[in-house]
């Protein structure tokens, strides 16, 4: 069975014609996963300022053809371009960003990083690098947009107080409150949560490894980018 095309297979595939589906699909991707780069360039000593000037300027070069065209297909990983792509921009061309007015005469891209300080705020940022930053925002980042995702398909099934009540034993038997408090609550039986937390982990792996597909080139990769997270995260 084929893998499905994804945003960054997309990318890749068009990356030479530059189609006005591969620009779209890799401006989905900047706006999606725009922190882990402010988070690495603001533990780089960045002021909050700088870091979001930067972080902007950085997508807006990503956009380039010339740029994208550095992209060493079929290995690449968007995770791995985009921390390689960071790194070298910061080498290049910091001082010249900063003595230009960043992105002068290109098409702005809109980046909602409202925000974005009040959650740097809570990085553990003296104990871990700023690659190690890196990695466990996009690591974070992809659970939370799976966690979303899995919420919203619960709603249109008319099950999003089922949800609400049951995203607590997403992590582990031990989460959350005891099961017959959840079973009094949604007024059915210890057993019947049992199973529906059974059925929500299911989901949840379901749901978190298309999140991750959107970033990767095939299945193979998908299993990788997962024993990642659980590393970056220290999920069980």
């Amino acid at each position: 069975m084929n893998f499905p095309t994804t945003s960054w297979s997309l990318v890749l595939a068009a990356k030479q014609e530059r189609s006005g589906a591969s620009r779209s699909a890799l401006e989905r991707l900047c706006k999606e996963y725009w922190y882990p780069v402010y988070a690495y360039i603001r533990s780089r000593k960045s002021s909050p300022e700088d870091a979001r000037d930067l972080t902007q300027e950085f997508f807006l070069r990503l956009l380039d053809k010339h740029y994208l065209d550095a992209i060493e297909a079929p290995h690449g990983r968007f995770r791995w371009f985009l921390l390689a792509g960071i790194k070298n921009f910061l080498a290049n061309e910091y001082d010249r960003s900063r003595a230009q007015k960043r992105g002068g005469g290109r098409v702005f891209l809109s980046l909602q990083m409202d925000g974005a300080e009040q959650m740097y705020r809570l990085e553990p940022v003296d104990q871990l690098t700023p690659e190690k930053i890196f990695d466990r925002r996009w690591s974070l980042l992809l659970l939370d947009r799976a966690i979303q995702r899995l919420q919203r398909d619960y709603a249109k099934s008319g099950k999003e107080r089922q949800f609400d009540n049951l995203k607590q034993y997403l992590v582990g038997d031990d989460a959350g409150q005891p099961y017959r408090a959840t079973a009094r609550a949604l007024g059915t039986t210890e057993g019947a949560i049992k199973v529906a937390i059974y059925r929500l982990r299911r989901d949840f792996a379901e749901v978190l490894r298309a999140e991750i597909a959107e970033t990767v080139l095939n299945e193979n990769e998908v299993d990788a980018e997962l024993r990642f997270l659980i590393t970056a995260t220290g999920a069980r």
